[in-house]
């Protein structure tokens, strides 16, 4: 066990992994270490969970379509709630936040039509209703999680993107993707095999799709809780819909900030249309942060809720396939 390589590993590899033969052995190199032993950390890492996988972070939009959704759900329900929530397909980052509506999730699918359909059938199965909130634009899209304190790279404003036409074997691809590379020596060939495909072929379509903004960042992805990072809010601000890219922009330029999106309003249920997330490593800090922020960009008159997270009840990539 090498603390150092570990850290090496989880801060400086979130985005920027190698597209070679052998990456593992590329980082190895990189770092001063052995094909083996970059594995092995790799491996341990995943197992105890500060690793979620190694891949793709997509750009919404571009491989299907998705949606935030939220739910009042009586306390005494919400666990079984959110086990058939997360028993459908597509579900992901399902949280209990502090608020009326206290069940959040991310739900993909291939399709609009598909996407309404697994949402209705998750409120009949739970028998509570959903509030569903697209995007409409990102000011901040997830680059990444510096833990060392430097300033992570900024994203610049994008509403989503058109969905793709995929062919199988493009369509196999995205399916391993969503599950990770693989821990082996040659990760590439092992996706190529399974796409009946050419380990060259799966290097340029991920290439391709990096350079086209498809993909946002490619790379190691951690989870936030199990790095000490435990605490995190959902910030959520009702700007006026003429200063929303203005107040957008700014906030996502903090450093504090890690996602930045305009979503619809749901009235009168819910109005508010600017959310940012903030991460840090107690309540109090989060606390702290988010009224810095809002002291700083001229926001404490705005309507706004603070949605901490209670409990993660599931944590995984985005599946269109």
């Amino acid at each position: 066990m090498d603390p150092h390589l570990d850290f090496c590993l989880l801060n400086d590899f979130q985005r920027d992994f190698p597209l070679c033969s052998r990456p593992y052995a590329q980082l190895a190199e990189q770092l001063g270490s052995t094909e083996d032993d970059v594995i092995d950390s790799l491996r341990r890492m995943h197992a105890d969970e500060r690793v979620s996988r190694i891949g793709a972070v997509l750009r919404p939009g571009c491989f299907g379509v998705s949606t935030l959704v939220a739910m009042a759900v009586p306390e005494a329900r919400m666990a079984e709630v959110a086990l058939a929530v997360n028993a459908f397909p597509g579900v992901n980052h399902n949280y209990q936040r502090e608020h009326r509506y206290n069940l959040w999730f991310v739900l993909t699918a291939a399709d609009a039509s598909a996407l309404a359909r697994i949402l209705a059938g998750i409120e009949a199965l739970a028998g509570v209703p959903a509030l569903s909130l697209p995007m409409e634009k990102a000011y901040h899209i997830d680059l990444g999680f510096p833990l060392d304190g430097s300033r992570t790279a900024r994203s610049h404003n994008a509403a989503p993107a058109a969905a793709m036409t995929l062919d199988s074997r493009q369509r196999c691809l995205l399916a391993r993707l969503q599950d990770g590379l693989p821990l082996t020596a040659q990760p590439y060939l092992s996706m190529a095999r399974d796409c009946a495909t050419t380990e060259g072929a799966v290097i340029q379509g991920i290439a391709r799709w990096l350079e086209s903004g498809a993909i946002s960042r490619f790379g190691i992805v951690v989870r936030h809780r199990e790095l000490g990072f435990s605490a995190n809010a959902m910030l959520v601000h009702d700007i006026p819909d003429a200063d929303v890219d203005r107040v957008a922009a700014g906030l996502a330029g903090e450093d504090a900030v890690t996602l930045c999106y305009r979503r619809p309003r749901h009235l009168p249920h819910w109005p508010y249309n600017l959310f940012c997330m903030i991460h840090g490593q107690c309540r109090d800090s989060v606390a702290g942060t988010i009224g810095r922020l809002r002291e700083r960009h001229a926001l404490a008159g705005v309507p706004h809720a603070v949605l901490f997270s209670q409990r993660c009840f599931k944590q995984t990539g985005a599946r269109y396939v």
